[in-house]
């Protein structure tokens, strides 16, 4: 079983010369179907946020797949992928094009050579997807200006999450933002890293300026809000996505940390998105589309 939640676009010409052009988002969770072989002509980041899987780009070598991971699929280059059937994996993805990606390619943002990126993290890369998917409101004046500007905000995150980078050298907060929407609790964190809560402590105050409680409340709920802004998913199964297996205990720490109750929140969007909720996958030759404003 799985759900499927994606809008593709047809930015025009003048929209193209911004650079950047985002042509589709989506967010897909569950024992998704395989993709491919297929070739694109256009790039799509996939960040894969929890469970696993493989891969298998055009030298034909199956890679395994373990999240937090990127998979670059570039233009011209034939991709073959699915998630572990038994465990299924949490995908998010935008597919972008432009004459901007050559100079992204060049300094490294884009590595057509390597496929699968191991990430430290995907909160950053996920905040992007979720304000592109907000973008997608029906009749949307800003629609195209609005994605392309949050996919080069994309590439960026994308680039500061590279577990080999670790830009924030912080092997601590990496691995507490990992395993956040895990169901521990702080000494069970700590015992995984072979430290004591107090060493935890110190050393997450140290690195994040707060508690190991509020770093690992901010992922979850900075999470929550993007499921509940860009999916149609009950306010349960948000709860049980970021780690609370009670709803109502969820919403109650929601409400008092956002200041307003979940199913306030996700009014207070503006999702007016046409369609929804669907297990079929459009044919990527023949995509929908959203019409952009009257000329």
């Amino acid at each position: 079983m799985y759900h499927t939640w994606m809008r593709y676009f047809t930015p025009s010409p003048v929209h193209h010369r911004l650079g950047l052009v985002c042509l589709g988002v989506g967010m897909q969770h569950g024992a998704l179907p395989t993709v491919g072989p297929r070739t694109l002509d256009h790039h799509v980041a996939v960040v894969i946020g929890a469970g696993g899987g493989w891969f298998r780009g055009a030298d034909g070598e199956r890679l395994t797949v373990t999240a937090p991971a990127l998979l670059w699929l570039t233009p011209g280059v034939p991709h073959h992928y699915g998630p572990d059937p038994a465990t299924g994996w949490d995908e998010s993805f935008v597919d972008f094009t432009g004459p901007a990606t050559t100079t992204y390619t060049e300094l490294g943002y884009i590595e057509p050579d390597r496929p699968v990126v191991p990430l430290a993290d995907t909160a950053a890369a996920r905040a992007a997807v979720g304000r592109i998917a907000r973008a997608a409101r029906r009749g949307n004046p800003l629609l195209e200006v609005e994605t392309g500007a949050a996919v080069h905000e994309l590439l960026v995150a994308l680039r500061r999450a590279r577990a080999d980078l670790a830009p924030d050298g912080d092997p601590v907060l990496q691995a507490l933002a990992r395993d956040a929407f895990q169901p521990l609790s702080v000494a069970e964190h700590a015992a995984r890293h072979g430290m004591t809560p107090a060493e935890l402590r110190t050393a997450v105050r140290r690195g994040a300026g707060c508690s190991p409680k509020d770093y690992l409340l901010g992922i979850r709920l900075g999470r929550a809000k993007e499921l509940l802004a860009a999916t149609e998913l009950p306010v349960a199964a948000v709860a049980r996505r970021v780690g609370y297996d009670d709803p109502a205990y969820f919403s109650r720490l929601f409400t008092r940390r956002v200041g307003t109750a979940p199913v306030r929140f996700r009014e207070q969007q503006g999702r007016a998105v046409p369609g929804g909720w669907s297990s079929r996958i459009p044919d990527p030759e023949h995509p929908p589309t959203i019409p952009g404003p009257a000329t």
